[in-house]
């Protein structure tokens, strides 16, 4: 059989609390040609400079709520009044087609997947502290302060289970952080040498996690 057929297309999961820079490191890491990248439906409204169909696919809760009674949804999950899910039908048929396909979703529905399809890689990206996290969301002044305190507060439970993730990176440097991006996602795409999985090195983890959520 040909080397070609014999390749499994990967389900890759990335995660990361909301002002971590996941979005940025994502655009940059790679062209989004060479995987299929699920575009996640909600229910918030569009920040400033975002687009229908490539951040999200901007629905009413109307709408949302008719995908979940029909089952349409992989993942969903609800934060700050807010719906978000990830269309189950075009991750199923790229999959179907051979072609990788991330998934950027919150622990909740990284969870979620990871129950019904234990093949899924998880990734989970850092930031370097719960202050930066609340400095970088108070810069972008998208939201108010309310909803500011409630994503750090929502941020500090996300990170806290980062050790459940397979691979683990910190954004403390954005060049730095694409570089460890890209040698994970090429390295579970079978592009290079996998990746080492941080199971070997969990404590050094934990510190780094508990050392996030102290510098608060």
């Amino acid at each position: 059989m040909d080397k070609m057929e014999k390749r499994v297309p990967k389900l890759i999961i990335v995660s990361a609390p909301s002002g971590c820079g996941k979005g940025t490191i994502m655009e940059k890491a790679f062209d989004r040609d060479e995987v299929f990248y699920s575009v996640s439906c909600t229910t918030r409204e569009p920040r400033p400079g975002e687009i229908d169909g490539k951040s999200y696919h901007f629905i009413t809760t109307e709408e949302f709520e008719k995908m979940i009674a029909e089952d349409s949804f992989l993942e969903y999950a609800k934060y700050n009044q807010t719906y978000y899910g990830t269309p189950k039908k075009p991750v199923e048929e790229n999959l179907a087609a051979g072609k990788d396909v991330i998934l950027e979703i919150e622990t909740q529905g990284a969870f979620q997947v990871k129950k019904i399809r234990p093949d899924a890689n998880t990734l989970f990206i850092l930031p370097p502290s719960v202050a930066e996290l609340d400095r970088r969301l108070h810069k972008r002044a998208t939201e108010k302060e309310e909803t500011i305190k409630r994503r750090v507060s929502q941020a500090a439970g996300e990170i806290a289970k980062a050790d459940k993730y397979d691979y683990v990176i910190m954004n403390d440097d954005l060049d730095a952080a694409i570089d460890d991006f890209k040698a994970v996602i090429d390295g579970i795409r079978g592009v290079k040498e996998p990746a080492v999985r941080f199971s070997p090195k969990i404590e050094k983890i934990k510190n780094m996690i508990r050392e996030v959520l102290e510098n608060a």
